[in-house]
């Protein structure tokens, strides 16, 4: 029997997200200035409710001798969004996230003109360690890489920043 109470059956939930603090792809981006992330051209796409998503270019900066993309290259791209997304699951006042191991399977290669594309999902979100799995696909959504990295999470203020705020 249908209810006769207005907006009967429609509850709204509120969006629930795994992350301690809102920020934007711009402000990540910015923050790797000056850095390994920035010099791969790795940049920060998307932060929905349970994933970060994020891109880096098969160019010279990411290719191997072979003329395809870099093992290491794409593991340094599933490390940095591992490591956005640790950061941004953490009382940033309190705890520093750490990498702590990480593994990758190499599927496809992928040629130099195009971009890859990853999105990190959390496995495990612990009190001292976290566990995300990162997807890595080719501009045909194909699957190129996945890799599971370990964080530590340490008991200090992180010390993420800008490029001119880092010790010299």
């Amino acid at each position: 029997m249908a209810s006769s109470r207005p907006g009967a059956g429609r509850h709204r939930i509120a969006p629930v997200t795994i992350w301690a603090f809102d920020a934007t792809p711009d402000e990540l981006n910015a923050m790797s200035s000056g850095s390994l992330v920035a010099t791969l051209g790795i940049e920060v796409t998307e932060i929905t409710e349970h994933s970060l998503r994020g891109r880096m270019p098969v160019d010279a900066r990411t290719t191997q001798p072979a003329g395809v993309l870099h093992g290491g290259a794409s593991v340094a791209l599933a490390e940095t969004l591992a490591s956005w997304a640790g950061y941004l699951a953490v009382d940033r006042t309190r705890f520093h996230v750490v990498g702590q191991e990480i593994n990758a399977n190499h599927i496809r290669p992928v040629s130099p003109g195009s971009w890859v594309h990853a999105e990190v999902t959390p496995a495990a979100i612990g009190r001292r360690s976290h566990v995300w799995e990162v997807r890595i696909t080719n501009d045909d959504g194909k699957l190129v890489c996945i890799s599971r990295c370990t964080l530590a999470v340490i008991e200090m203020a992180s010390s993420y920043t800008s490029e001119d705020r880092r010790a010299s």
